[in-house]
């Protein structure tokens, strides 16, 4: 069972990596939620269920930040199955300057029969914040 709940994530990771929303939503069980403890103002602290997570998704898709690799990334598979924890950088570019950008994530996911039931996304907003304010993120 962990190998099909870390095959899910990868997957997750891969479509989000790439922008692909629906393989993304796809992989989401049906109230399923993305939550987000630690988060930039504009960021809510969480989406619940496939129509708010895709909604959540297009709306924010290419908005501040686009991510052209996730480097580094270590996946640990714990003692509960439905429980993987994924450490890594995500790496690419400041949609309104160009600039390149680099944020250190740790996320927690429970996958259950297949399908992503939550996955809570402990991103280390200070570089975006940083970034946003001192002018990088304006053209």
């Amino acid at each position: 069972m962990a190998d099909r709940a870390r095959e899910v994530v990868e997957r997750i990771l891969r479509a989000g990596r790439d922008g692909d929303v629906e393989a993304f939503v796809k992989l989401m069980a049906p109230e399923g939620y993305i939550e987000w403890p630690f988060r930039p103002a504009g960021v809510p602290g969480r989406v619940q269920g496939r129509a708010d997570v895709r909604r959540h998704l297009v709306e924010a898709a290419g908005t501040l930040v686009t991510f052209d690799e996730y480097r580094d990334v270590v996946i640990h598979e714990t003692l509960d199955p439905e429980v993987i924890v994924v450490e890594y950088d995500a790496v690419g570019t400041l949609v309104a300057s160009g600039a390149p950008f680099a944020q250190t994530v740790i996320a927690v996911f429970r996958v259950r029969d297949g399908l992503v039931v939550s996955y809570r996304d402990y991103i280390n907003p200070l570089p975006l914040m940083e970034a946003l304010a001192d002018g990088a993120g304006e053209r």
